[in-house]
């Protein structure tokens, strides 16, 4: 393949993060974007939503217009389910990206969207890939089910020559001979990808798939071949989905899947905020509520909160001490074994730490919890001590 053929997209051009109504793709940090396949009422959208968001989505994804194989499924909501979406993101604080299907629905989608989808079907069609480029949004790209990845990268050329800068690719799925699966996820394309273009590139693992249970395991190979993020269907109640009953997910899968997910990000230096994280950024950006001025403070009125803190303050500083303490015993071990030309590396160490720290763990923590605890643990010494992979 000549990288020459998409100029604008290629590698040599650097590395792009495209923003969704705020949200970074292609940083550091992973992001998930989660929601149904249709927009079907107002309660089943907003009960998405939340659970998205609950599960640690930034980016709420929904049908309203439905490019479907039979002309007698349902079609979506039109624009009555465009005004949904917006309403219940605008609730939820999440953007929306949601597709259009030709030319002349660019405008009105773009009235409601943070970011316009361009379909499977339709990656071939030029004059909506334009349309779309014209919008001010930013697009996200799906690859056609039958496209080689030249073809997709010219796609995406032709959005990057009308002057829009911010395309996200996502991979799919590939139509292959085998019928179990309802396309094949191109991992391998995905990490070709990542070498080829300077765009970010996200995953769908559930139209990759098309059976529930093979979701999560598919959103974790993409994530570990390089994938900056997920697009996911959930619904609230997935049997009765009006479309794509098969590959959705229920609330609890879908959080399940997003700290699996977490877990294989951390193993390869990429991270996806839980919840409560991404809840704490929201809470110091916004600015205080002049309402709840009047409300007393609960911990500067109450004894017994007021010394809960104060212990909880102390044990942290427990906490920040022996971490530090830790750098510098890991700082001194490396500098003994470099010293003495010794592998600092030891691959079985963590898993022997990890059965040590179980057998001396009186809980609560969980088994998960600290398993958690470590990995960050573990993670934030490699990155503070700096040591590289392979050195003696």
């Amino acid at each position: 393949m000549n990288p020459g053929a998409f100029p604008l997209a290629a590698r040599q051009a650097g590395t792009s993060v495209v923003e969704i109504g705020g949200v970074p793709i292609g940083g550091p940090e992973l992001v998930l974007i989660a929601g149904p396949c249709s927009v079907e009422s107002e309660e089943q959208l907003r009960a998405a939503a939340l659970a998205a968001r609950a599960a640690g989505a930034t980016v709420l994804r929904g049908g309203a217009f439905k490019p479907r194989t039979s002309p007698y499924a349902f079609q979506g909501l039109g624009e009555e389910g465009l005004a949904l979406l917006r309403q219940v993101a605008d609730e939820t604080g999440l953007p929306v990206v949601t597709e259009a299907l030709e030319p002349a629905q660019v405008p009105l989608v773009a009235a409601y969207a943070d970011a316009i989808q361009i379909g499977s079907r339709n990656m071939h069609v030029t004059p909506l890939l334009r349309a779309a480029a014209t919008s001010g949004l930013p697009v996200l790209l799906k690859r056609g089910m039958s496209a080689t990845l030249e073809e997709f990268l010219l796609a995406a050329e032709t959005v990057l020559l009308a002057g829009n800068e911010s395309v996200v690719l996502c991979e799919r799925g590939i139509r292959t001979f085998d019928s179990y699966t309802r396309n094949c996820l191109d991992v391998g394309g995905m990490a070709a990808l990542k070498h080829l273009t300077r765009l970010p590139v996200v995953a769908d693992p559930s139209h990759a798939t098309g059976r529930r249970e093979l979701v999560t395991d598919a959103a974790l190979a993409a994530i570990a071949a390089g994938a900056d993020g997920l697009i996911v269907e959930a619904h609230p109640d997935p049997d009765s989905a009006r479309s794509d009953a098969d590959q959705q997910l229920c609330s609890s899968e879908l959080a399940d899947l997003a700290e699996r997910a977490s877990r294989v990000g951390r193993a390869i230096g990429r991270t996806l905020p839980s919840p409560s994280v991404r809840l704490a950024r929201e809470a110091r950006a916004d600015p205080p509520d002049q309402n709840d001025s009047h409300r007393a403070k609960p911990d500067a009125m109450d004894p017994f909160i007021r010394r809960l803190r104060e212990q909880i303050v102390d044990n942290d500083r427990k906490i920040l001490e022996g971490i530090n303490t830790r750098l510098d015993l890991v700082r001194r071990m490396r500098t003994y074994k470099n010293s003495r030309g010794i592998a600092f590396r030891d691959p079985d160490r963590e898993e022997s730490l990890l059965r040590h720290l179980e057998d001396a763990n009186p809980g609560p923590l969980s088994r998960e919890g600290l398993e958690d605890v470590l990995l960050a643990l573990l993670d934030l010494t490699k990155r503070e001590v700096a040591w590289k992979e392979g050195e003696p």
